[in-house]
């Protein structure tokens, strides 16, 4: 086999498009991922300037998320009539559009419709981004090019908000958002100039893997547990970043640590994905997944009592913990669907994990707004636990997986 791609219906991807598309792709996430993580550091400033609750607060993290969430599916039917690139690359400028809009709004109720726009651009990029990775990248070589992609996602985690807090020292708010959006735009067109036009795999080509490649008949649950482990871990990380600016600034935080804490969370959670591939490769997905949440519900709970600089120092340990899970349950999810199943069944990962970061917010705000922070974290690292007798239930599906 050459060392270019091949599309599904045999046809070569030249090396020089497979470079292309990794960047692009790799780029939209890093941006994409970065406008989602973003309001966290928003949050605090939000809150100042309007007097928001937290169930406010987490509501507006909510209609961006779940704006994301519930508008991948009929992304992908777009894609399917007006191409990936052109979608993604409107995707693109519609979330920067977003935060332009927020840096306009004059009250809580424009800057929620700001949210709504940024979510519904920001809804293209996971199913199309992926599925242009894996149009480039055929075959077995795609588990390694979506690793990369996915990884991506979490420079971008790290370096947006990073940015944020930078602007925000010599910047009003709303002109820091502005600029940030901009950039939205300007990748918008180097998605659209830049990412190459790819074949469209064959769904015959596609049938044809999967009798090449027949895995047997699956444990009736299998995937359906493994979406459940990945709703909760999915609610837990992004029930933690609400409320973590919040913990830190009650020690003594000022909004530029805040960020800066948030860029140790991510950097933790962009090793830990690394980390827990090989970890996984080695320990299997069940002993792994004990491992990745038990130290996600230890760790979230020790930061309470922890003053302002033992909780940073011990931010990227919560982080490798709190990401790590992720990457293996998303690895996990070609052992338990055929081949030509796959694109969907991510579709519904996805579309069920980001759903649940959507939700989980809003619902541990108003916990937070009636016990406090401290309770509604402690309350999140017990339910963090659900999951182990969860995998456990997982064991016979993947068990019956082939070596």
């Amino acid at each position: 086999m050459s060392s270019a791609g091949q599309s599904a219906d045999g046809s070569a991807t030249a090396p020089g498009e497979e470079r292309r598309a990794m960047i692009v792709a790799c780029g939209a996430h890093a941006l994409h991922d970065g406008f989602t993580d973003l309001i966290y550091v928003m949050l605090p400033v939000w809150q100042s300037e309007f007097g928001l609750s937290f169930a406010a607060l987490g509501l507006m993290k909510t209609v961006f998320s779940g704006t994301l969430a519930g508008f991948q599916v009929p992304s992908g039917f777009l894609a399917e009539r007006f191409g990936a690139r052109t979608v993604l690359a409107l995707g693109t400028a519609l979330a920067g559009l977003g935060y332009v809009f927020g840096g306009l709004s004059v009250g809580v109720v424009t800057l929620v419709a700001a949210l709504f726009v940024g979510g519904l651009g920001a809804s293209t990029q996971h199913p199309l981004g992926s599925a242009l990775v894996a149009q480039a990248f055929a075959g077995a070589r795609s588990r390694t090019a979506l690793g990369t992609y996915n990884f991506a996602g979490d420079l971008g985690k790290m370096s947006v908000p990073a940015l944020a807090s930078l602007l925000l020292l010599v910047l009003p708010w709303r002109q820091a958002l502005m600029l940030i959006g901009a950039l939205g735009v300007l990748g918008a067109v180097l998605v659209f100039t830049l990412m190459p036009r790819l074949r469209e795999a064959a769904p015959a080509a596609a049938k044809k893997e999967s009798a090449a490649r027949p895995i047997g008949r699956l444990h009736a649950l299998g995937f359906p547990l493994l979406l459940s482990v990945g709703i909760i871990d999915s609610a837990t990380r992004m029930a933690f970043l609400t409320f973590l600016p919040f913990v830190l600034t009650a020690k003594g935080a000022s909004v530029q640590t805040v960020g800066l804490s948030l860029t140790l969370v991510f950097a933790g959670g962009a090793a830990g994905k690394l980390v827990c591939t090989y970890i996984g490769a080695r320990l299997g997905t069940i002993a792994t997944v004990w491992l990745t949440e038990g130290i996600t519900a230890v760790t979230i709970v020790a930061l309470l009592p922890l003053s302002l600089d033992a909780a940073m120092l011990l931010l990227p340990v919560v982080g490798v913990a709190l990401n790590g899970t992720s990457s293996v349950l998303y690895g996990s999810v070609p052992d338990l669907v055929t081949p030509d199943k796959r694109t969907r069944a991510f579709g519904i990962f996805y579309t069920g994990t980001i759903g649940a970061g959507a939700v989980s917010p809003a619902l541990y705000g108003l916990i937070g707004d009636a016990f406090g922070v401290s309770t509604a974290l402690v309350l999140v690292a017990a339910i963090v636990l659900v999951t182990l007798p969860l995998t456990l239930m997982l064991r016979p599906a993947l068990a019956a997986q082939p070596t």
